[in-house]
């Protein structure tokens, strides 16, 4: 099956349908089940036999326009030629999207996730997510066995089989935090996960069926490589992320500011740019503030019947850029 069509500004995406695991194995694993028994295991199986094993497999049906990534991404430039060079190898042809493992690693608040999603936007497919700073058992990757109380599969098998590709892109999360408190590594799945030849048949150990995830595309988050296990760093390419300087966050500001007044009605009752003093307010903050920030100064700004945000409006506190030359401590 092909989805294809005009040109949008990622493209409209290819699509053909690719078995991420065989029904006759499951039918076999559900017949061998006991009667009245591993309820939570029988109703895996019949929801996998229901939802069938087909899933799209998509990829972007030429090379796609990147350049307002560039724009409002403008501390992902390495990264982002990165992705445009393997784009760029199966963009006029049948091969299928193949984008190595990546490990983004930059402090608090740089954008890194928002990359990872404006990126499985861009590639037209889904996206799982996993915060491993919320870690509460070692099999949030991989499952529990069936056998435990409680156990149920892990987040690659609920991401492969309950959504509809093959290829989604996989976040994790604070990868730097999966520390040693559990009972075996958290992590120890991703050593043949991040291996192409190993991934065709990741075994879940709640389902216990053969699994292809070797389409997943792997995108890492840290804040300090010194966390991660070296067979990891192996398995990915490393980019340091910086926080953008005062001028490109200024502009991530003006393009914020535009989205949110396009995307709501009661946007077009204010300004239609910023002023310099609002933009150089914002142009001290972190990314991840900015969007928080410009939803008070709109709140604000209409409780006081102005249809322009001031400086004033700004919430206070939250996290600033440091000033040129200051490092802040560890």
């Amino acid at each position: 099956m092909t989805l294809d069509g005009g040109a949008n500004r990622g493209r409209i995406p290819i699509a053909h349908m690719r078995h991420v695991y065989r029904l006759d194995e499951v039918e076999k694993r559900l017949g061998k089940l006991p009667p009245r028994e591993h309820e939570a295991l029988r109703a895996t199986y019949e929801r996998m036999l229901e939802k069938g094993s087909d899933r799209f497999q998509v990829k972007p049906s030429g090379l796609p326009a990147m350049s307002h990534l560039y724009d409002e991404l403008p501390n992902f430039h390495e990264v982002l030629d990165d992705l445009k060079r393997q784009l760029a190898l199966c963009s006029d042809s049948h091969d299928a999207l193949e984008i190595t493992p990546m490990l983004l690693l930059g402090p608090p608040g740089v954008g890194k996730t928002h990359f990872a999603r404006e990126m499985a936007q861009l590639l037209g497919t889904g996206m799982g997510f996993i915060s491993m700073s919320s870690l509460t058992a070692g099999w949030v990757l991989s499952g529990a066995s069936s056998q435990w109380k409680g156990a149920k599969p892990g987040k690659v098998f609920e991401t492969l089989v309950d959504g509809s590709y093959a290829n989604p892109v996989m976040v994790i999360d604070e990868i730097d935090k999966a520390g040693g408190e559990h009972a075996y590594d958290p992590l120890g799945s991703l050593y043949s996960l991040l291996e192409h030849d190993t991934s065709h048949h990741f075994i879940d150990e709640f389902a216990e069926v053969p699994i292809d995830a070797s389409q997943v595309i792997w995108v890492a988050t840290a804040n300090d490589a010194r966390q991660i296990p070296d067979p990891i760093l192996n398995r990915v390419n490393v980019f340091q992320i910086e926080m953008p300087d005062e001028e490109a966050s200024r502009k991530i500001a003006a393009k914020l500011y535009r989205s949110i007044r396009a995307d709501h009605a009661w946007g077009q009752r204010f300004e239609p740019e910023l002023s310099e003093d609002v933009l150089a307010a914002m142009g001290l903050m972190a990314p991840r503030e900015m969007r928080r920030a410009l939803m008070t100064a709109f709140g604000n700004a209409k409780l006081a019947g102005r249809d322009a945000l001031e400086v004033a409006d700004l919430p206070d506190g939250g996290p600033r850029r440091a000033p040129m030359g200051f490092m802040p401590s560890m």
